[in-house]
């Protein structure tokens, strides 16, 4: 039951070296992705430097340290610095944009619905939605935001390849409960006002 487990837990984050990674498999990256993510975040958020003067600066110095060394390469008969072929290939783009594609057209569907369709229901989780998230991003930055994102994705699919079945449990008290308090929302509130606007269509 365990192996099914955790092969599940797996599967679902993609089976390669990622999931790996986040459910701490592989230490080494692991702990390296930890690191440097919290030493990024130290020297951005704490420390007050510069996103942008921090990439121009890295960039620089690689540049200045592959040029001395192909130039001394040449000089001193050394192999020249192993770069790979830089190229964008044609099926990357292609995966990418369909990619692309499905979720704008996922989006703009949508829009549609609700600024079309009236849609009422879906105008109040879209609504719950972005108020979630800006109130959520009041309190953090994104840098902060996206540093906090890491940390769940190295401590969540841990917790949850450990302990599924009292995680399993939790979530389906809590369903029932948001289900509960929906069919409440929707037969008092969301029922009552499209039923006005369609008498209201009606009349006009």
């Amino acid at each position: 039951m365990g192996d099914n487990r955790q092969s599940f837990v797996h599967h679902a984050l993609g089976g390669g070296p990622v999931a790996d990674m986040l459910l701490w498999r592989r230490w080494c990256a692991s702990v390296t992705l930890l690191v440097s993510s919290t030493a990024l975040w130290i020297l951005f958020e704490k420390a007050g430097y510069n996103v942008l003067s921090f990439i121009a600066n890295v960039m620089l110095l690689l540049v200045v340290i592959l040029f001395f060394w192909a130039k001394s390469a040449s000089l001193l008969n050394r192999p020249l610095p192993p770069i790979p072929d830089l190229e964008v290939h044609e099926e990357s783009v292609v995966k990418a944009a369909d990619s692309m594609r499905v979720w704008i057209n996922h989006v703009l569907m949508i829009a549609h619905d609700i600024a079309i369709g009236g849609n009422l229901k879906l105008f109040v989780k879209v609504a719950l939605g972005l108020w979630l998230i800006s109130y959520v991003g009041s309190f953090f930055n994104l840098l902060t935001f996206i540093y906090m994102g890491v940390l769940f994705s190295l401590s969540v699919p841990l917790l949850y390849d450990k302990y599924q079945d009292q995680i399993d449990d939790k979530l389906i008290i809590a369903q029932k409960v948001i289900q509960t308090q929906y069919r409440k929302i929707d037969e008092n509130v969301l029922r009552k006002i499209s039923r006005s606007s369609n008498k209201e269509k009606k009349t006009q």
